[in-house]
């Protein structure tokens, strides 16, 4: 089984820390996210572990799972947070994230959202081009402050992972051209309300080898040398996120290994070192539970037909992704080879393709590793509410995210007038 010892076997029945999932699909109802409180502090404590000696912060990447519950438990474990919109910004205040650890990374900020996260005195901006730095002096000058800023490097490195989520290669959208780089920090002075902090980059997710993060490394350490030979300063080093998870078969590093790469290819230097992890920190912390709904046999294919769709858990749709999917109660029925599909009008709506399963009617299934990227791709479509999320503490549980419904699906739309 992928992931956490959190989530394992009992009697042939499947637990989340100490509470059966069964339980919870009683009291809670299906389709509903379930996390592990111990998992998510575990695997926070790793990174905090693996850094012990180094100056560095942890810059939790919120768009992998947003909920205010595990943005707060993080901020209490002292966590940074990397914000990519200002609703992400909002949300981390609400949890009690402090700003003044907090990074705005993205290709397309708003002015708006630059007056809010300017008001709250965040650590820095992570810039993509040059069009942004000048919108950035703009708003600052109105307000009369000055803007932190970092700049993001693309160094143009295969993450090899899918292209969809590959953000470090120069066709992406993403980041400022090396090359370019050293000479718009050179130009500072044409930016009165710029200081510019630190150095940045990204090259992707789910990555699943070193090499990219060292080749990353290396590109942006000649950059740093370069930067300050011509007399600038620069606080931090941020070398992005992107640690993969096992899944199924992967074999990420492991988080000890990926800090330790790290901080080995930057012992010369004393700039602060910044990490922003996202799926590494959530991803299998958290599993999709659902009910099958229907079983349909044709000559073709077994369907296991469930009550969660790709409105729930878009990556398969999306990214054509795996996840391990296990009956929550070991069944005496024969195991046959099903398509996990949902009720949503799309033959992409599917959740695992060719899955040997001994089922029935009214089987809960498990699907593993769905803590990142799950609820917060989620949607309405088919006018479908979203699932509830549950937070399970050692035997107690708690609803960190109320079951959406039909009303509040409708409540701000409204028919025509006569």
């Amino acid at each position: 089984m992928s992931g956490f010892p959190e989530f394992n076997y009992r009697d042939n029945e499947l637990f989340v820390e100490s509470v059966p999932l069964q339980k919870i699909a009683e009291t809670y109802g299906t389709p509903c996210y379930v996390y592990s409180r111990s998992a998510l502090t575990k695997a926070y404590q790793e990174f905090e572990t693996a850094f012990a000696g180094r100056d560095h912060l942890i810059c939790y990447a919120v768009k992998a799972n947003s909920n205010i519950a595990i943005l707060n438990l993080f901020a209490r474990l002292g966590s940074g947070f990397d914000i990519v919109s200002g609703g992400e910004l909002q949300r981390v205040l609400q949890a009690g994230g402090d700003p003044g650890k907090t990074v705005f990374s993205g290709v397309g900020k708003s002015r708006a959202e630059i007056q809010l996260a300017l008001a709250a005195n965040i650590l820095c901006f992570n810039v993509e081009s040059e069009a942004e730095l000048i919108t950035l002096n703009q708003v600052a000058q109105s307000m009369g402050t000055i803007a932190p800023v970092s700049l993001r490097v693309n160094p143009d490195v295969d993450a090899k992972t899918h292209p969809y989520i590959s953000t470090g290669l120069k066709e992406n959208k993403f980041g400022i051209p090396a090359s370019t780089a050293g000479s718009i920090y050179q130009s500072a002075r044409k930016y009165s309300n710029i200081r510019f902090t630190g150095l940045d980059c990204h090259i992707g997710s789910q990555l699943t080898e070193l090499g990219p993060f060292m080749q990353a490394s290396e590109k942006m350490l000649q950059l740093l040398n370069t930067l300050q030979s011509q007399g600038l300063e620069i606080e931090h080093l941020d070398l992005g996120g992107g640690l993969g998870i096992r899944y199924t078969h992967e074999t990420p590093p492991t988080i000890k290994n990926y800090v330790s790469l790290l901080c080995a290819s930057t012992q010369h230097i004393q700039q602060r070192l910044l990490i922003e992890p996202g799926r590494s920190l959530v991803g299998n912390s958290g599993i999709l539970l659902t009910r099958i709904e229907y079983l349909k046999h044709t000559s073709a294919r077994n369907f296991a037909i469930v009550d969660a769709a790709m409105n729930d858990l878009m990556r398969p749709a999306l990214y054509d992704a795996y996840h391990e999917i296990l009956p929550v109660l070991n069944s005496r029925a024969e195991a046959k080879r099903y398509e996990v599909v949902g009720p949503v009008c799309e033959t992409g709506d599917f959740l695992g393709h060719d899955r040997e399963l001994a089922v029935e009617t009214g089987d809960l299934l498990s699907v593993m590793s769905a803590g990142a990227y799950g609820m917060s791709m989620s949607s309405n479509y088919n006018t479908r509410p979203r699932a509830a999320e549950i937070m399970v503490d050692q035997d107690k549980t708690y609803v960190i995210r109320q079951r959406e419904t039909i009303d509040q699906l409708i409540a701000s739309e409204q028919t025509l007038p006569q």
